[in-house]
């Protein structure tokens, strides 16, 4: 029998070519693989590219964009040299850890798609299987790692960390309480690096291109999807319209000449989550719903085929995570490794009942979280489901003939919830 382990420590060859060309009318489009002189499990410099795609036994290839200047109509695509997942080379990755593969790189990059819009205060977005666990922001940098750390430290687990600020040594120290794959950040202050290299296995990566985000907020890029037949599709990326609280629009529609909005205007504060939900809705896989709370995540529901389906699953989420995080900060553990203990007669059965009473009680701290969902409630159930517990603002594009009902249920609740629109969905598939 196959030793299955060996899979995922095997860093497959590929044959994919060293330069791949793509023409788009006019335009060609050059693109170069990058590969790495890495050291081996034996010491010795190997000289390979991703440890393998999404699966072992997958080759994959990554590639940099290296020159032409594509335009499609008035929109204006990335142009080379701006490389920063793409550009990664040997003195970039501060320790290899077991070769990077796709999955490392790709999550990074969703991560650096949701920060480039979260510039302004310190931010960290955490990644699993290319969607955020936990993102937050904070007055400095290891507050805003450790909120995204508790807001689901389950899922945390052997995800990539990728920060918009120098790492410090309190960062890296929490860092070292979990099991990460990947940590990625512009810098890393005296010290931090040493604290981060005990984890032999950690891909500890420096992007100093990270420090100007801010110039990459509204570049768009080629999105090449490709089919089962082997065609593909192409679209020019998405791109995050709410720049700030402006951006955002008044919930108001008309339904047979009677004109509904929201009793109650939303708070300054609840805005400002707003614009912070919509940039980690980029990153976050369709169908999806989320609730955020003083710029962190709250419960994230992801790639569902109902939105008021997605709309429960987050809240269920939010219960479970709040749990773990009231569990982790009273006495160091996992829920699930209390509830083991107290099954054991290690521990006290009222300290997982106080666990659980607390949780009730809090909902899960979603009273007072915004509400955001990436495309329209065809109906009000989706937005009852918030509602029920306690979110005090909802956020959503706007458009559906039923946009009266959901801002009728917001009228309707008590005390009344505010409602905006952002005025384009955002899907991502």
């Amino acid at each position: 029998m196959s030793d299955i382990k060996a899979q995922y420590r095997t860093v497959m060859d590929d044959h994919f070519p060293e330069e791949v060309t793509l023409t788009v009318g006019d335009t060609v489009l050059k693109y170069k693989k990058r590969a790495w002189k890495l050291p081996d499990a034996s010491g010795d410099l190997i000289e390979k590219g991703l440890r393998y795609g999404e699966n072992p036994g997958q080759e994959a290839a990554l590639y940099e964009l290296v020159s032409g200047g594509l335009s499609v109509g008035e929109v204006k695509l990335i142009e080379p040299g701006q490389g920063m997942v793409s550009a990664l080379d040997e003195g970039q990755m501060l320790q290899a850890g077991k070769h990077p593969g796709k999955t490392n790189l790709t999550d990074v990059d969703n991560a650096l798609h949701i920060l480039r819009y979260l510039t302004d205060k310190p931010a960290c977005s955490i990644m699993k299987h290319n969607n955020p666990s936990g993102v937050a922001q904070a007055d400095d940098i290891s507050q805003a790692y450790h909120r995204a750390f508790l807001a689901d430290l389950i899922a945390a687990f052997g995800g990539a960390a990728v920060l918009n600020r120098p790492v410090d040594k309190t960062t890296a120290e929490m860092m070292g309480e979990l099991y990460l794959e990947v940590v990625a950040a512009p810098d890393y202050e005296e010290g931090a690096l040493d604290i981060l290299k005990q984890a032999k296995n950690l891909r500890i990566l420096q992007l100093p291109q990270i420090g100007r985000l801010d110039d990459y907020r509204d570049y768009r890029f080629l999105d090449i999807k490709s089919l089962m037949d082997g065609g593909m599709i192409l679209q020019t990326s998405s791109f995050n319209p709410i720049t700030g609280t402006g951006d955002l629009l008044p919930a108001k529609c008309e339904y047979k000449g009677e004109v509904y909005e929201p009793i109650r205007q939303p708070t300054p504060a609840e805005l400002e989550d707003v614009v912070f939900g919509w940039a980690v809705e980029q990153g976050v896989t369709s169908n999806s719903v989320i609730y955020v709370k003083d710029g962190c995540t709250v419960g994230i529901g992801t790639g569902e085929q109902d939105r008021v389906g997605v709309a429960r699953i987050a809240v269920d989420k939010a219960y479970t995570k709040y749990a773990n995080k009231l569990c982790w900060l009273a006495h160091g553990l996992k829920y699930d490794e209390l509830a083991m203990m107290v099954s054991q007669g290690e521990k006290d059965a009222e300290m997982i009942k106080s666990i659980d009473r607390q949780t009730r009680e809090e909902k899960g701290g979603l009273p007072g979280s915004v509400m955001i969902s990436d495309a329209f409630f065809p109906f009000r159930d989706g937005v009852d489901v918030g509602l029920a517990e306690g979110v005090s603002c909802i956020a959503h594009p706007g458009g559906s003939m039923r946009d009266w009902e959901s801002i009728e249920a917001c009228n309707q609740a008590d005390p009344p919830v505010a409602m905006v629109f952002t005025g384009q969905r955002a899907f991502k598939h």
